[in-house]
């Protein structure tokens, strides 16, 4: 099960779904000092800078005490910092706990709200970890959300056999709330379909775990357009809740998905986007430019894919564009993964990318990409897709001109 968490600007839940728990600590936060209670206050941005490019569609916010934005996940109420902190790899395995700390509070200070994990993230000691950092923190539980992912890689029971989709939401989500440590979730996101479930099933699961308190709103993970069709259509024929959110892997070379096919869905059916991986496991930073560090991720155990797909020839070709790309973020004067990042950020219907570092120092400079995202211009933009040779093409807009 992986969890993100997100802070929720104006003291509160995502709009009309506010749960019980939500409407407490409203209540507990009006009979309390009016002195801020979240270093991430919102304030709105003047109408010049309300939309980026790629989101004339989507109103923005900047945070008071940083220069953090905040959008609309989808054309849901909640509200996500447009950068987020990912768990993958580093909770609970790669860096320390006392790191994980350090790592998580530079970000919520310097207003990200997003944080991401999984069940299946280290065994569930990344939601461990996770938990355990809320708890000491002490931040208001309304200041972040929190989401999670249920189904695929999890280690219970109800995972083998086909028990019914029901049974695996509700025993998968449980076990993450202990796991985190929290009375609820944001977000439970379906990571793949059930290929043993038909999809009715699913949207029920799924409505169910919301109606029971144990989450705010689902999403999807890993899906593709029809699924995720036909998990909306689903819900408003039998009047269930349907996702708002879809999570996909996003970067310079993994482009049709989100450019293509999730701006479509995010304008019929309100879905938005929130992306992984925007260096490509660390591809786009330059460091695999001359070979595989000893500390890089490529090295670890278990990511013998990752080192096979830097030494094929397609890998090569890559690594080859990135170069060029390093002298564009030079001009801009930025860093590779500062452009990278802001790439992503551009993009119509993206809600928010997932950052993964291990250390504070690469936290600080990916957190630098959003100063970068102004200066991506159209004629910027039309030059880096020349370079990459790989924008994705659509079809049917070309063929009604």
């Amino acid at each position: 099960m992986q969890v993100s968490i997100a802070c929720n600007m104006g003291g509160g839940g995502g709009g009309g779904g506010a749960s019980e728990h939500q409407l407490k600590e409203r209540r507990a936060a009006a009979n309390t000092s009016s002195a801020p209670i979240c270093q991430v206050k919102v304030r709105a941005e003047p109408s010049e800078r309300n939309t980026l490019l790629g989101h004339a569609h989507m109103k923005e916010a900047l945070g008071r005490y940083s220069n953090m934005k905040y959008r609309n996940l989808g054309k849901s109420g909640l509200r996500v910092s447009c950068l987020g902190l990912g768990t993958w790899v580093t909770f609970g395995s790669q860096i320390s706990d006392e790191m994980a700390e350090s790592v998580m509070t530079v970000a919520y200070d310097s207003g990200v709200n997003l944080f991401d994990t999984a069940e299946v993230y280290a065994s569930g000691r990344a939601e461990t970890t996770l938990g355990n950092i809320l708890k000491k923190k002490g931040w208001r539980r309304s200041s972040y959300v929190v989401t999670t992912k249920l189904y695929w890689g999890g280690q219970l029971e109800t995972r083998q056999g086909g028990n019914g989709h029901l049974r695996v939401c509700v025993a998968g989500l449980r076990g993450s709330l202990s796991r985190l440590q929290l009375d609820y979730v944001d977000i439970v996101f379906a990571n793949r379909t059930d290929v043993n479930a038909p999809m009715e099933e699913i949207v029920r699961a799924m409505t169910f775990v919301i109606e029971q308190g144990m989450a705010m709103y689902w999403g999807t993970s890993r899906w593709n357009v029809v699924e995720i069709m036909e998990a909306y259509s689903i819900a408003r024929q039998f009047n269930l809740i349907p996702p708002v959110c879809e999570q996909a892997e996003y970067h310079y070379f993994q482009r049709d998905k989100v450019e293509l096919h999730l701006p479509e869905l995010y304008h019929k059916i309100g879905v938005g986007a929130m992306t992984w991986s925007p260096l490509a496991c660390g591809l786009l930073t330059g460091k695999y430019n001359e070979g595989v560090p000893e500390s890089s991720r490529a090295a670890m155990k278990g990511y013998a894919w990752l080192k096979e797909r830097l030494c094929s020839d397609e890998g090569k070709k890559q690594l080859s564009k990135i170069k060029e790309l390093h002298l564009l973020a030079d001009r801009l004067d930025c860093t590779a993964a500062q452009l990278a990042i802001a790439w992503c950020l551009r993009s119509e219907g993206v809600s928010s990318v997932l950052l993964g570092v291990s250390n504070t120092e690469q936290l600080l400079e990916n957190l630098g990409s959003v100063r970068v995202l102004s200066q991506l211009t159209p004629p910027l933009i039309a030059e880096m897709d020349a370079l990459l040779g790989n924008k994705p093409r659509n079809v049917k807009k070309e063929a009604r001109r």
